[in-house]
């Protein structure tokens, strides 16, 4: 499975990748990508190896009749299949994977449009191997380690323990950071309760707001964290956030997930985790969002 794709992007290709899992449990699957992200496959049911996709030599993949480098070229001539999710609209890359020797390439979907849900779109290539995807909400499992070094981070937490991502990949989806003070203020002066600030490169000036506002033994700093640690570290929480790939995250642990969209289509894009619940914001504008609401849709996951 060659998939260089971000976070959210990922997370909803595992749905596919299940598929191929429980058709083939004896298989040996392995997962070409960005190495930090494919962790979240790696020896958890998924894929029984990863692979970086940041290699220079995999440049060469690209180029009409170029010279294939032999180590790549035997370690696709390996495989009985391959899935790439990779740009290739001139097709140059798979013609050199049957050039290396491989015996069946499939090609998915580079880029999601907006005619079903990603997930659907992304299963695709596996429905044409004859296997149906019916499960289209991606499950990640965090490991007993990844558990075991969650609990170290959560020690002495009061609950209920709430997990705020103030940022995205674009500023256009994001809440402003005053309602995220005024949410935090509300878990712990109206909940009793703990805080998470998630925080990764995209929102380092967000999440800094917020721990200085929050700076007590009832907040921690998921700064930076490798993913399958803050996986298990969300499970463990009510998470809130944007349309980004933390958020897809969050739901694929099973954590009750309270999902702010703006300009993005939840049609598409939302996770289809059943724990999973989306406020749309008035105009896709995220300013417009009133505080209440997601107060509320807070107050009822807890009752939940």
């Amino acid at each position: 499975m060659i998939r260089g794709a971000a976070i959210g992007d990922f997370i909803l290709t595992l749905p596919a990748i299940k598929v191929l899992r429980d058709a083939h449990p004896a298989a040996h699957i392995e997962v070409l990508g960005y190495k930090h992200i494919a962790l979240l496959a790696k020896n958890k049911f998924y894929a029984d190896r990863i692979r970086s996709l940041e290699s220079g030599t995999l440049s060469r993949f690209f180029a009409k009749d170029a010279d294939l480098p032999d180590d790549l070229a035997n370690y696709f001539a390996d495989f009985d299949l391959i899935v790439s999710y990779l740009y290739d609209p001139n097709l140059i890359f798979e013609m050199n994977l049957q050039r290396s020797g491989s015996k069946r390439v499939i090609s998915g979907p580079a880029k999601i449009d907006n005619s079903a849900h990603a997930a659907r779109q992304l299963a695709r290539p596996i429905e044409e191997l004859g296997l149906t995807v019916s499960d289209f909400a991606p499950k990640v499992f965090p490991s007993k380690a990844d558990r075991l070094r969650a609990d170290e981070f959560l020690a002495g937490l009061t609950p209920p323990i709430v997990a705020l991502h103030p940022g995205s990949g674009s500023e256009k989806k994001n809440w402003p950071i005053q309602n995220w003070i005024e949410l935090g203020n509300y878990v712990q002066e109206n909940l009793a309760g703990s805080l998470v600030i998630v925080s990764g490169e995209a929102e380092q000036s967000q999440a800094e707001r917020l721990r200085i506002t929050f700076a007590s033994s009832r907040r921690r700093l998921a700064n930076l964290m490798s993913l399958p640690n803050l996986a298990a570290v969300l499970e463990r929480t009510i998470f809130v956030g944007h349309d980004s790939g933390i958020s897809h995250l969050a739901a694929a642990t099973g954590a009750k997930s309270i999902l702010l969209f703006g300009p993005t289509n939840p049609a598409v894009w939302a996770p289809l985790n059943e724990n999973a619940r989306v406020i749309r914001a008035p105009n896709g504008d995220p300013s417009r969002l009133d505080g209440e609401a997601v107060r509320h849709r807070l107050d009822q996951a807890l009752l939940s």
